[in-house]
């Protein structure tokens, strides 16, 4: 099954795909629909062609927004890292979320702006101090993000947390894929293209952390709840390591094999 959240004349509404139309449901979005005790019985209050649908950010208002950082082993070895203990790990807050196909404002007091492709998590059921076994199991479903990085903000100091959080910066979308579409042990493409250019081609064989461990690690100190989303990290590749950057005018196309593509065009911060 298939979820999104879209924009409509009266609202954010939640969304379910069939075929070539989105049912929308009486749940504001992906997350708040999760939160009901039984998601399958929403009531059905329209549709929109698929062609016609305006995705708002997947889920509009999580309480946590995990990230996992230097994840993937080709991204710790361009960065020259070592591969980590334990998961690196930084948050965002909402509202750095936004819909697979916004455009995105590239900040006029930063020149280093980044493009990182991640599979990303929505979760499910309550989850605390969990096993990985467990953690699988609370995964609601998988979709695409692009973890945008303002780098110039991000190494000023030891934390991470500025160039991770401007507003409106994460695309996340455009459908929630149900664990029964996606096998969780295959081998996923995860890629990049800037302009039309491959920059980022990984595979998520290569993480270090898999989205079960990484969630199992994070509910040993939080409890996860149902819309909560887990970034879990970026492949090789990234502007970082090259010197390229995102300007205005620059088209920014992340995909996940399976699960979809975001399309975000880049635009002067106004």
């Amino acid at each position: 099954m298939r979820w999104a959240t879209l924009r409509t004349p009266d609202g954010t509404r939640a969304a379910r795909r069939e075929g070539a139309v989105y049912v929308l449901l009486d749940a504001p979005d992906v997350g708040a629909l999760l939160r009901r005790p039984d998601p399958a019985r929403a009531a059905e209050v329209g549709q929109v062609p698929v062609g016609e649908a305006d995705w708002a950010p997947l889920v509009t208002s999580p309480a946590r927004v995990v990230c996992v950082g230097l994840n993937y082993r080709s991204h710790i070895e361009e960065m020259g890292r070592e591969a980590p203990e334990h998961p690196t790990l930084f948050t965002k807050f909402a509202s750095t979320l936004t819909g697979a196909r916004d455009d995105l404002a590239i900040p006029s007091d930063s020149d280093q702006v980044d493009w990182e492709a991640e599979l990303a998590v929505v979760v499910g059921r309550p989850l605390r101090r969990a096993d990985p076994g467990e953690a699988l199991a609370a995964i609601a479903g998988y979709t695409v993000a692009n973890d945008v990085s303002m780098r110039d903000w991000q190494w000023r100091t030891s934390q991470w947390l500025p160039g991770k959080a401007f507003d409106a910066s994460t695309p996340l979308g455009p459908e929630l894929v149900t664990p029964d579409e996606v096998d969780h042990a295959r081998d996923l493409e995860v890629t990049c293209e800037v302009d039309g250019v491959v920059r980022q081609r990984g595979r998520t064989s290569d993480l270090v952390f898999d989205a079960a461990a990484a969630l199992a690690y994070v509910s040993r100190f939080t409890a996860w709840e149902p819309g909560d989303v887990l970034l879990t990290g970026t492949p090789g590749g990234v502007g970082a390591a090259s010197g390229l950057r995102l300007v205005p005018g620059s088209v920014l196309t992340t995909r996940v094999d399976g699960l979809g593509t975001c399309v975000n065009r880049c635009v002067a911060d106004s």
